[in-house]
């Protein structure tokens, strides 16, 4: 009789679960407006000049990637921490933030692209030549902003015993650096330039180039159609020289190598 219990408690359960997994993921496709997630932190990258207006590469990509596929952009500000969350909540379509592509990340939302190839590098103070690679950090205080895995891969991938400072956002980063609170910043350079650029004091990347960082769109987990669609975008964008144009308007006056920009290899969408 337990047997048999468990037996038809297993069914229930199996055909419960069938019955979810049967639901198609909804495709942000065909709609005429699509929300999407860009953080309004990082100058150069995505920012708020204004309350009503966003700007920067991610913003002017994903304006590229929308009229590509047909549909009207509605910007809403994120940050780091909520990346996964708004494409889970449904409370986005798609996310452009800085968002890397990792194997864990994957497993929660689908990724599209990259739609640009960067590197992990190092921002310091315009006096500091003591730290010019990734080891140099060792014993250092380096900032890590909550949502961003940059600090832990400096500690766990290339075993540099740093001391991380947990802090809210990258404004409070910068003002802890020049302050010498902090004795250095790392996360994806395009990042790092921008906040150089838009502080003007003199803080310089070390151009250590360590850690590829593939900065993927993010997508509702499932929504292959629309990831293909964005696949496609991305290719033209390089194919007709706009990556490049877009790269130069927005670090072309910072000391970010781009001197080579090519299509990048996409993840694929399955």
């Amino acid at each position: 009789m337990k047997r048999l219990l468990a037996g038809a408690l297993a069914a229930v359960s199996l055909g419960t679960l069938a019955g979810c997994g049967s639901d198609a993921p909804a495709t942000m496709m065909g709609k005429d407006e699509i929300t999407v997630g860009v953080r309004t932190d990082l100058p150069g990258i995505g920012f708020r000049p204004t309350p009503s207006t966003f700007d920067g590469f991610d913003v002017d990509v994903a304006r590229y990637i929308a009229g590509k596929i047909g549909v009207t952009p509605r910007f809403v500000p994120i940050l780091a921490a909520d990346r996964e969350k708004v494409l889970v909540n449904g409370t986005a379509d798609m996310v452009l933030a800085t968002f890397s592509i990792s194997q864990d990340r994957k497993s929660r939302v689908l990724f599209a692209g990259p739609y640009h190839l960067s590197y992990q590098d190092i921002l310091v103070r315009a006096d500091e030549t003591r730290i010019k690679n990734v080891r140099d950090l060792a014993g250092r205080k380096i900032c890590e902003v909550k949502g961003s895995n940059a600090g832990q891969r400096v500690v766990e991938e290339r075993n540099v015993a740093a001391q991380l400072v947990p802090l809210p956002d990258y404004g409070t980063c910068m003002q802890r650096l020049k302050s010498g609170d902090v004795d250095a910043i790392t996360t994806n350079d395009v990042i790092l330039a921008g906040l150089a650029a838009r502080d003007g004091s003199g803080l310089h990347l070390v151009n250590a180039q360590f850690n590829e960082q593939r900065s993927g769109v993010g997508l509702r987990h499932g929504d292959v159609e629309g990831c293909e669609a964005v696949n496609r975008a991305i290719t033209d964008m390089y194919q007709d020289g706009t990556a490049k144009k877009l790269l130069k308007k927005w670090f072309g006056s910072t000391d970010l190598n781009l001197s080579a920009i090519a299509v990048p290899q996409f993840e694929g969408c399955s």
